[in-house]
This record gives structure tokens, sequence and C-alpha cells, in this order.
């Protein structure tokens, strides 16, 4: 069993250590091919308009000097040609991939681009939503076994499985909720600062939310309720963004 492994964190990045620690458990051909630096927001970016560059760190482990979309493009056509991968593990995200999240994620894209490619794709992320340190030894835990019963329930066209663990400990975690992507109270993510000089710059981030924001006003069975209640989260995601009601709708609209 071949396992590739991407993020959008970048190649340093502790989750996605965690994550080939995970995956060595499962598999003895591990290969990692990630950014070079950050590419959180990413989304499903490819770099067209200049090259990119591989580096090689280990016997397995390369960084691109682009996005994760490239990694997993470049991964697949050229590093791994000889053998296609058998599965596609995005993270670990050093934050969450809840509710409207995924739509900006290049973790959840690298995900994506994988199954673009006929491969199960799975994305994991840790929802640090407190100044409590990453409980990674939580995910090191119940990974394995989730990783493996995804696995065994082969590809699916147009899908990926969007994991969001809660940062907790392993003991009080509730157990593991099948969720629906949510939606939440967005802020203000854009915030203005002034530079030494005076002159005003703004920095595109993750907006400031109330606990009574997200936590206490969710639909149920969503990503959110399930982190919410202290459950790991598991989304089936289809990038199939067909509105079946809108077609039949326009259909109408335009028959004459």
């Amino acid at each position: 069993m071949r396992i590739l492994i991407s993020n959008d964190d970048g190649v340093h990045a502790k989750g996605i250590n965690v994550l080939e620690n995970i995956a060595k458990t499962i598999s003895d051909d591990v290969w990692v091919v990630a950014p070079d630096v950050d590419q959180s927001g990413a989304s499903h970016a490819l770099t067209l308009r200049s090259p990119f560059r591989i580096t090689q760190h280990q016997e397995k482990k390369f960084s691109i000097s682009g996005t994760p979309s490239d990694c997993i493009m470049a991964a697949v056509s050229m590093l791994l040609k000889d053998k296609k991968p058998d599965l596609v593990l995005s993270g670990i995200n050093n934050g969450c991939n809840l509710a409207e999240d995924v739509i900006y994620s290049g973790t959840v894209a690298a995900a994506i681009e994988g199954s673009l490619m006929k491969i199960p794709a799975i994305a994991m992320s840790l929802t640090i939503e407190n100044k409590r340190p990453p409980q990674w030894e939580m995910i090191e835990h119940f990974g394995k076994d989730i990783i493996r019963k995804l696995f065994a329930l082969g590809y699916r066209d147009k899908l990926v499985y969007n994991i969001n663990f809660p940062n907790i400990s392993k003991e009080d975690v509730k157990g593991i909720k099948i969720t629906s992507q949510g939606q939440r109270i967005i802020g203000d993510q854009i915030v203005q600062c002034v530079d030494p000089r005076g002159v005003p710059y703004y920095w595109i981030g993750a907006a400031e939310y109330r606990s009574s924001d997200i936590w206490q006003h969710v639909t149920p069975d969503t990503d959110l309720e399930a982190i919410a209640q202290k459950c790991i989260s598991i989304t089936p995601l289809s990038f199939d963004l067909s509105d079946v009601t809108a077609k039949d709708i326009l259909k109408e609209v335009f028959s004459s």
C-alpha cells in the first residue's frame, strides 16, 4: 500500500510529521510531498504562470515551491509515476477546516486533487479554537483506525472525507460523528494596521469568534456541532457543485 501525504502548512509543519508517523503504522511505503512554505488559504490554486522547483529532503520526502494542488499533481505525475498512490492523506492542519473553511482550505484541496486522480483521499485537521497546546497525541490515538476504516470503503468518484478533531485529550473525546458541512457566523476577516511610517496595511486572517457565535448556535448534525460536543467530525464532501434544483428551474425558464 502506497500512501502520499501533503498539506498546506508546509513540509516542516508539526502536523505533517504526526500524520507521517500515523501513516507509517499502516504502510512501509509512505511519501511526503508538501509545499516548501505555508500555503494556508491557497484553496485549489495551481501554479500556471511561473515554474516550481522540487527539493528532496529525505528518500521519500520532498517539498515543492507551489501550492498543495501542485504537490499532488507533481507527486502522482512525476515522483510516483512508477506506481500510483493507493491513498492520499492531507494534513494534519494546524487549525480547523469546518463549515465555509473547506472553500478556502489548501488541505481539503490537496485531498480533492487526489480524488480527481481517482485516488481515495482524506483531509485531516485539528480544531484549535483556544490557547491550549495542540493535542497531537489524541489524533495519533484515533487516526490510524479512522484511516483504515475509510480506506476500506474504497474509491468513490468526486468524494473526499474531511475529518476535524477537537483539541482535547483522547480521554475527553466523546465519540465520532458523521456530519454535514455547517455554516457559521462570519466576522470581519480584514484587520487594518499601521506600519512604523504611519502607512496603513491590511491583513486577511481568521476572525475572532465569540464562543457563543460558533458553538452554541449551530445546526444539528453538522461538523460544528460535533466539535462543540467534543466529538471527532467526519464529513463526506462531494466536489460536484451542480445544484440539481436550480438546474430543473432553469430548464423550465429556458425551455421556450
